[in-house]
């Protein structure tokens, strides 16, 4: 494998140049946009350095996507206390 890494921001994980990202965050793309990418996707097309328009639009849009259900796991607790737990005399 080469020096490629996953393109979801700011993760370093090696995959295959013919991958966007690792299988963690590629399973964070919705399966439409995970569509698009394949479809505007041509062989060699990391290698030679010339992506198309399309694809680079689509992979713009599955990156977004990563990074907005990331966002939004962070401000998600983890964990929620029944509301009656913070009550005094309930434990």
């Amino acid at each position: 494998m080469s020096d490629h890494h996953c393109h979801a921001n700011n993760c370093t994980a090696a995959c295959p140049p013919r991958m966007l990202m690792c299988k963690r965050h590629w399973r964070m793309v919705p399966v439409q946009l995970q569509r698009a990418v394949y479809l505007h996707y041509r062989e060699g097309q990391c290698d030679a350095k010339n992506p198309s328009r399309e694809w680079l639009v689509a992979a713009r849009a599955a990156i977004d996507a990563v990074a907005a259900v990331e966002a939004a796991k962070a401000h998600t607790p983890k964990t929620k206390a029944p509301p009656h737990a913070t009550l005094p005399g309930f434990s």
